[in-house]
């Protein structure tokens, strides 16, 4: 048994921002983290961070507004005022640390423009802001001495006396399963993207997070927001930055037209993620498409500032599209990218279950309602990451542990052991998935309606049947991929069905989740969120009110 303050699951830009305050707290501290920490999937937050500074003559309220704008007023005002409110500390302290910000010509932090917002307040790293991010937080935690353990995978979370406890973990080098005994547990193991196919997120991103804690009692939220991204590539799904708009690339169509100018005539490309994804399907479906896309123009842009500050996107086109965009503009369409929903937490991380928080994308602290903003990604991982780190090791100091044993881990090893032994005819894994993605981007992509969504929730609780046969032909324990791939599945057809649920149950059209059959926000039945819990029997929905402090709900126009 190995016993900590606190355990973070997870060393993306959550879980080590978490690792760190925790640490600076005076808490004890381990990470477990199924990846190397640098491979984690923050690496993929390519355009910047948003903050408003005072000195650009810039407001935290002016953020604030914007995304809950951005939210189509699904969005938490409380818990928005607070990331606003803290961004711009947050940014500076990461750049004390050592993240090298690109500047302007007067050698100030350089920002550039992001979708729906009225001020150009996103700081950014070329176009690897993610990455730079990432590898000075994890010099931070190596500095700190945290405890990290990489390449071991979470199997379930424990919980004694309605308190989470601890978690059990395989070793994946070994196959060894190990039970980790902590005074909190921090949640930070990102999002659900290859619930869908293609998506634009690491194939790392398996939802594991939100299905262990439903699995334990702690509701999901706003689950059926999903956000598809303007500008993915159609060959593989691969990302095409934001930042690409924000030095003013054009979006057209087969005719050469700015089609924006049709439905964001003032924002133009720069309108909010879920508007341009909607434009670009609309123009796709209407005909004005190119083989089922828009082109993305960055030519105008010029080499020099391209390789400034475009330079990795224009390598991924060159490589997965064979296009180079300095001579011609690049085929993109919208494609499944950021997970508005997740693992309900109050502003300090804290779920229902006590002991156990979350921050990230694993988490629905509701800063991004029905449509988050783009470069506040990187600014919630941080903000929030923070704030459980500091709120969990307080509670490691007045805490004990849990009289918890290593049979606490009898449960795993069973179900490892039946996976194991299972044999003769049936499925592997990848067809399930397959199945289960290509079902959720058909059925719960950029618009929906009824009788997609059934069809969607009928496949995916066959796949749940089928799952319960699925074969693991791999026996050994060292790096048995197939079944760490095996056991991710179970927690992605967790996490679709509660995507499922919640969008049928949403009747109404609002931010990413956008309904042929029922086109208008309804305000006065549905300004709520849903949340989806675990029982015994089927899943139990719920609802919570949405907490508006300043702004009223609005027509949402850019």
């Amino acid at each position: 048994m190995i016993d900590q303050d606190v355990l973070v699951i997870g060393a993306g830009l959550a879980g080590m921002r978490a690792a760190l305050a925790a640490a600076e707290n005076g808490a004890s501290v381990a990470v477990v983290t199924k990846v190397y920490p640098v491979r984690s999937h923050s690496n993929a937050a390519q355009g910047g961070i948003n903050a408003a500074l005072t000195d650009r003559g810039d407001k935290w309220e002016d953020h604030a507004y914007d995304t809950v704008k951005g939210s189509d007023y699904l969005g938490d005002q409380d818990a928005i005022e607070v990331m606003c409110r803290e961004a711009g500390q947050e940014v500076i302290t990461m750049e004390h640390m050592g993240t090298i910000f690109s500047r302007d010509d007067a050698g100030k932090l350089g920002v550039r423009a992001f979708g729906g917002q009225r001020q150009a307040r996103t700081f950014f790293v070329a176009d690897f802001t993610g990455q730079a991010l990432l590898h000075v937080l994890h010099e931070q935690v190596l500095k700190h001495k945290v405890k990290v353990y990489e390449e071991w995978f979470v199997l379930s979370l424990l919980v004694e006396d309605g308190e989470c406890c601890g978690a059990v973990v395989m070793d994946i080098r070994t196959g060894a399963i190990h039970v980790f005994r902590a005074k909190a547990v921090i949640l930070a193991s990102g999002g659900l993207g290859r619930v869908f196919e293609p998506s634009t997120n690491a194939l790392i991103c398996t939802g594991d997070g939100m299905a262990q804690a439903y699995r334990v009692g702690a509701p999901l939220m706003d689950m059926e927001m999903v956000q598809y991204h303007p500008t993915t590539l159609k060959s593989n799904g691969a990302l095409m930055s934001e930042a690409a708009r924000g030095e003013g690339a054009y979006l057209v169509n087969a005719l050469g037209e700015r089609f924006m100018k049709k439905y964001a005539p003032n924002m133009m490309e720069l309108a909010s993620r879920d508007v341009v994804s909607r434009s670009e399907q609309t123009e796709i479906n209407e005909g004005r498409g190119i083989n089922g896309c828009v082109l993305l123009d960055c030519r105008h842009l010029g080499e020099k500032k391209i390789n400034e500050r475009l330079l990795t996107i224009r390598e991924v086109a060159k490589d997965f599209a064979g296009v180079d965009m300095v001579q011609e503009p690049v085929p993109i369409r919208p494609g499944m990218h950021y997970q508005m929903g997740g693992i309900l937490t109050d502003v300090d991380g804290q779920t229902a279950v006590p002991g156990l928080y979350a921050a990230g994308e694993t988490a629905c602290v509701s800063v991004h309602g029905g449509n988050r903003l783009g470069a506040n990604s990187l600014l919630d991982t941080l903000v929030f990451g923070r704030r459980s780190g500091v709120h969990a090791s307080d509670r490691a100091k007045y805490t004990k542990h849990k009289n918890l044993t290593d049979a606490s881990a009898d449960n795993d090893r069973q179900h490892i052991r039946a996976l194991l032994d299972r044999n003769g005819p049936g499925e592997m894994f990848g067809k399930v998935r397959l199945e289960m993605g290509q079902t959720m981007n058909q059925h719960l992509a950029v618009f929906r309606n009824q009788q997609g969504m059934e069809t969607a929730l009928a496949k995916v609780r066959e796949l749940k049947q089928r799952y319960e046969k699925v074969i693991v032909h791999d026996k050994g324990k060292t790096f048995n991929t197939n079944l760490i791939f095996t056991l991710e599945l179970g927690f992605m057809l967790d996490c679709a069905e509660a995507i499922v649920l919640g969008a049928l149950e949403r009747r109404e059209s609002r931010g990413a989740h956008t309904r042929t059959d029922m086109p208008k926000r309804d305000d006065e039945n549905w300004l709520k969120h849903i949340l989806i819990a675990k029982t015994p029997e089927e899943p139990k929905v719920s609802y919570k009110p949405v907490v508006i402090t300043q702004w009223k709900p609005q027509a949402r126009t850019y």
